[in-house]
């Protein structure tokens, strides 16, 4: 786990819903930060909350390189018709339609034309909404003890079984983090 006061920016570290973070738009979450810095806030994408909307309905245009499950995800709250994609880059590839978050992940333009994308990216996933702080909120959150955060690994937002990401996280954490992943949803019912 990371000291959030000693960050400049923590994008592209994970936040974790800790068992304290009850509310219901963020309870049992992993968040993805795209952009932090202390003076503007922060933006993120919820990864581990699948939706039934088809990626084929929704954005036809990329739904022959979407990674598996073919569905949109609920990013966040803020902006709900926003889409947001995130994807994982081919190393050595030339930005093609893509800008990096942490290489090897990126956001993805999904106008751009899909057949270039494929060449370029492992994985892709599309996001409906996102999550957003004010400058200094996020770090009053994390020192309440709403938010664990830590480093993700690149096939983070891509995880096969995106609803087991929070435990998964939170194992592969040292001590006494990894004790997180085992904690019951109700932490008043142990």
């Amino acid at each position: 786990m990371t000291d959030a006061s000693t960050q400049q920016s923590m994008k592209g570290m994970l936040l974790v819903a800790t068992p304290a973070l009850r509310e219901p738009t963020f309870a049992q979450t992993v968040v993805a930060l795209l952009e932090h810095s202390p003076a503007d806030g922060a933006i993120g994408v919820v990864l581990n909350r699948p939706t039934e909307a088809s990626v084929a309905v929704a954005v036809p245009a990329v739904a022959e390189i979407v990674t598996a499950p073919p569905v949109l995800f609920e990013g966040g709250p803020v902006s709900p018709s926003t889409a947001i994609a995130l994807g994982l880059a081919v190393p050595g590839a030339e930005p093609e339609g893509w800008m990096p978050v942490v290489l090897p992940i990126v956001t993805v333009d999904l106008d751009h034309d899909a057949a270039l994308l494929a060449a370029t990216l492992h994985d892709l996933r599309v996001f409906a909404g996102y999550a957003g702080w004010s400058a200094g909120q996020l770090e009053r959150e994390i020192a309440e003890g709403s938010w664990y955060l830590v480093d993700g690994l690149p096939s983070d937002p891509f995880a096969e079984a995106p609803e087991q990401l929070r435990t998964a996280v939170l194992r592969r954490q040292g001590w006494p983090l990894s004790v997180a992943a085992h904690a019951p949803l109700d932490p008043t019912v142990n």
